[in-house]
């Protein structure tokens, strides 16, 4: 699991727009239970210089959700993580801004949602009840300066060319802030940048203009994949090459002749440190076998560093969870052992041996392949429901296998392991896309692989209950140099837990 969304709990949008009687502004007006976050700019509309301008703060459970996750190993550590601040775009019959910036900005004291809900007239007036306005941040307690208080950094920006994008923010730096207690975490306040809010601008033809009105769905919306979010990823990959082992080769760049063999301790169920030590390292040995148990003495091999060595000592890459990345000429085994096995000890008493190693030769192909695949999820439910984390496992094979008839017609074919996958998530009422494919930095819908085959883990609760998704699987083709869905739609129906 790579990607992990959370919902906003507070959110409003203030202003200081006049009223329809345009003398009253309305400073007061509260808008914390409408469905919509607006911001807008409007210049002399009630008089030749008047300007008014609407905001809006939301706010999410940093500390209740994300910082407990963390501590409960759902989502990594620190420089692990990136946090996306994800807000969409609501079409209305309005004029829309255009080339302008929003600034996301830290709002540095307490507030509160309130019951508001007039977005037109500014009828929903608090001034000292409950709810915060463009005067006041909660009952009876104004702010320093009005229109919300707010940090000077970190500041995050995004422009908007033709006015209708989505928001998506990296605001990584200040959700960090918030989960240390470097900074109370009093949400956001998002605004237009001060060159544009409340200000006059000329267009083309020199006669100055407002910037409009934006709107984005706010966290009562009815549409579920529109509500905004703050969204973490990460990337959660891990490639143990039991199934895929190579020896080294002079054919490979040096850091493709690495192997990595990964080990997880379950105790009664649950990844746990060895002997509870967040310090310990198991140290792992590598032996020749004719197939059933390690022979003879153990092996050197060269660690990621190319030293030659006949034991290494592996990391640990979370509670549990430890891995070791090494180096295997052709010459540690023979026709008599032709086979690798993996021996993992503490303080020289064995902990566990793997299953045998099947070791093979880099080589030159004599074509440029352009493969295609048959592809299944061989552990596919009829339904699922919310609340859980589901692992979905791959069986990957060529498509153009043809079995020997006199020998292996009723065998069934290695599960290829596929090195760069990524998966796409779709609602199918629709065609919306609710998790796209992410292959950049954070890598996060990318596929892990064990000697079982390719995996990927999804938590259902971003999903709406009550639909049917298709998922869809890309492959990298080297020979293309770019990535290649497959031609296969897997539905996964979601139901609401009813526990």
């Amino acid at each position: 699991m790579a990607i992990k969304r959370y919902f906003a709990d507070a959110d409003n949008t203030i202003t200081n727009a006049f009223q329809d009687n345009l003398t009253t502004r309305g400073t007061g007006s509260n808008m914390g239970q409408a469905d919509i976050l607006e911001v807008f700019s409007i210049y002399a509309q009630q008089s030749a210089t008047s300007t008014e301008a609407a905001r809006f703060l939301i706010k999410f459970p940093v500390i209740e959700q994300i910082s407990a996750d963390r501590t409960a190993g759902l989502i990594p550590s620190n420089g692990d993580v990136s946090f996306y601040l994800k807000l969409y775009n609501a079409r209305h019959p309005f004029t829309l801004p255009k080339n302008y910036k929003l600034d996301v900005l830290a709002v540095s004291s307490s507030w509160e949602e309130g019951n508001g809900l007039d977005m037109e007239n500014y009828s929903d007036e608090t001034y000292d009840g409950i709810g915060s306005n463009w005067i006041n941040a909660s009952s009876g307690t104004p702010w320093t300066t009005e229109g919300g208080d707010y940090h000077v950094s970190p500041a995050f920006t995004q422009s908007f060319d033709k006015g209708d994008e989505d928001l998506e923010v990296n605001v990584t730096s200040l959700v960090e802030e918030w989960i240390a207690g470097d900074k109370n975490n009093y949400g956001f306040g998002i605004k237009l940048s001060a060159s544009y809010e409340a200000s006059s601008s000329l267009n083309p033809d020199g006669a100055e203009f407002s910037y409009y009105t934006k709107k984005f769905f706010a966290r009562s919306s009815e549409y579920f994949f529109d509500r905004p979010v703050l969204e973490a990823r990460w990337d959660s990959t891990r490639k143990d090459n039991r199934g895929n082992f190579y020896f080294s080769s002079s054919l490979a760049p040096a850091a493709e002749n690495l192997n990595t063999l990964w080990m997880y301790n379950y105790i009664r169920g649950k990844l746990r440190d060895i002997a509870g030590d967040s310090n310990a390292r198991p140290v792992l040995n590598l032996y020749a076998s004719s197939g059933s148990v390690p022979e003879g003495d153990a092996l050197y091999f060269r660690d990621s560093s190319n030293n030659a060595v006949n034991f290494l000592s592996a990391s640990r890459e979370s509670t549990g969870v430890y891995k070791a990345s090494f180096s295997v000429t052709g010459g540690a085994v023979t026709t008599v052992r032709p086979y690798l096995q993996d021996v993992w000890t503490m303080s020289g008493s064995e902990l566990h041996t793997g299953s045998v190693i099947v070791p093979k030769d880099h080589s030159f192909s004599n074509y440029n392949p352009n493969s295609k695949h048959v592809v299944a999820i061989t552990n596919l439910k009829p339904r699922y429901t919310t609340g859980q984390t589901e692992r979905f496992r791959l069986y990957v094979r060529e498509k153009n296998w043809s079995p020997n008839i006199y020998t292996v017609a009723k065998s069934t074919p290695a599960n290829l392991l596929i090195e760069s996958a990524s998966y796409q998530l779709t609602r199918l009422s629709d065609n919306k896309i609710v998790i796209p494919y992410n292959t950049g930095s954070d890598s996060a819908t990318m596929l892990s692989y064990d000697v079982s085959g390719n995996y990927f883990d999804l938590d259902l609760d971003m999903l709406e209950a009550g639909y049917t998704y298709g998922l869809k699987l890309s492959f990298y083709e080297d020979s293309m140099s770019s990535y290649r869905e497959q031609p296969y739609t897997f539905k996964i129906r979601v139901e609401q837990d009813e526990y």
